[in-house]
């Protein structure tokens, strides 16, 4: 049996990985996982019935407590919003709309997952609505024009994530009620980070692109700017739905649950008006949601219970006390931490993380000289990361269930995408004035 907390932490990791590559449902190996632990914990051997009776009420109390939220029904209408779209011709309008226009950048229709995600970012808050709703509408669209779908699944994980750092952010609001920190200032702060990781992308499969002729298909089309113009009708729809969504929340007359359900009944107008709605289209779009909010749901309740247990056997508050301990500079601590939010990532869903975390390491990185404000951005890139840190990766998940593709293969096209974000968290580490930029103009 095992007692030490950071031993169980790297036990726990490499029962994971037994599980996952056995094919077992995601859900039900974060659920064995933690169970495992709770076996395993030396403390709970004896007597079997009261391991089993703890075992219990944790697992009951962390799915009610997973699931139990009112933010979580916003997931179910933007995924049927995005079967509808997607069953519709609309999707279609969206791809014909933006031909010309990135007909001559390099990598053309692959910088459309970037750009959809980072506008439904500013929709949602949620980084699996993000990455479900645009997954749905793109990854099939781009195969069939002969894109490359490796770069399109990688840049589509790692734009998804942008819903956590693109205003509103459900973490942020977390944070900013745990750290007493202005929610306005960090949703204003999030901003030009956001804007600086869809670039990122953006210039990444443009580099691909430059290099590999083949990651896009072989004809490449010409257009006048006649034509240019003309194509604009074709992302009116789109564009319609993107306004009345984000207006309605910006506005003060829905909340992003209500504009969500708002999104479903706008999107079946454009889906009637364009022709391309019936029941069956209909039937198909509501049960393909239902699967897929099902298998989310799944998902969340394992990570949701998987993280109790973790939580519960000190393992969060273990790593956090020995980085505590170790004394380092300011920039060392930040690697630390860095790595420390990777590893948990690989066992905790994001919330979880902050919560089980910011206790200690916040007054930590107080001290340290680093302002809770800046600490908060931070923070959301670790939470982004851990979205597509395997085992316990939620977007790899989501994805491969819109794709079919093994985790495996979905792992190795987010690679690049995951070397960026580490990359841009260090710019903002080591220029921290871009954080504060906006909030110190836009808020006195």
């Amino acid at each position: 049996m095992i007692s030490d907390p950071l031993l169980l932490a790297a036990v726990l990791v490499g029962v994971m990985f037994v599980f996952l590559l056995s094919s077992i449902w995601i859900g039900a190996s974060l659920f064995l996982t933690g169970i495992f632990g709770m076996l395993i914990y030396e403390h709970h051997l004896p007597p079997a019935l009261s391991i089993i009776t703890k075992i219990g009420n944790l697992l009951s109390g962390s799915i009610y407590d997973s699931l139990n939220s009112w933010s979580l029904a916003a997931l179910p209408m933007f995924i049927l919003m995005g079967e509808i779209l997607h069953y519709s011709s609309i999707s279609t309008k969206l791809f014909n709309g933006l031909v010309p226009w990135l007909s001559r950048v390099p990598g053309r229709l692959l910088h459309i997952n970037v750009a959809a995600c980072s506008l439904f970012a500013a929709v949602s808050g949620s980084s699996a609505a993000t990455t479900v709703t645009v997954g749905k509408i793109t990854l099939e669209e781009l195969q069939k024009r002969g894109y490359s779908k490796s770069l399109a699944i990688g840049s589509l994980a790692g734009s998804g994530t942008l819903g956590f750092l693109i205003p509103p952010s459900i973490i942020m609001i977390i944070y900013g009620v745990l750290a007493d920190v202005s929610i306005g200032k960090l949703f204003i702060a999030g901003i030009i980070p956001g804007l600086m990781l869809a670039t990122a992308y953006s210039f990444y499969i443009m580099f691909v692109a430059t290099l590999n002729k083949r990651v896009v298909p072989s004809h490449r089309e010409s257009f006048s700017w006649t034509q240019r113009m003309n194509s604009l009708k074709e992302l009116t729809p789109v564009l319609l739905l993107i306004t009345v969504v984000i207006g309605s929340i910006y506005s003060g007359i829905a909340t992003p649950t209500e504009a969500a359900s708002l999104g479903v009944v706008f999107s079946i107008i454009l889906a009637i008006y364009f022709k391309s709605f019936d029941k069956h289209i209909f039937k198909m779009a509501l049960l393909n949601t239902i699967k897929t909010t099902v298998m989310i749901s799944f998902i969340i309740a394992g990570a949701g219970f998987l993280s109790q247990v973790v939580g519960f056997l000190g393992i969060a508050r273990a790593l956090s006390e020995y980085i505590a301990s170790l004394g380092l500079n300011p920039f060392m601590l930040v690697i630390v931490v860095s790595l420390m939010y990777i590893v948990l990532g690989m066992m905790l869903d994001g919330i979880s993380m902050v919560v089980m975390t910011l206790p200690i390491v916040l007054p930590i990185m107080s001290a340290a000289g680093f302002d809770a404000l800046w600490f908060g951005i931070f923070l959301v890139f670790m939470v982004e990361m851990s979205q597509i840190t395997p085992p316990v990766g939620f977007s790899l998940f989501v994805i491969q269930s819109i794709s079919k593709e093994s985790i495996g293969y979905i792992i190795k096209a987010t690679f690049p995408f995951f070397v960026i974000m580490i990359l841009i968290t260090a710019v903002v580490t080591l220029f921290p004035e871009i954080v504060f930029y906006l909030p110190n103009r836009m808020i006195k």
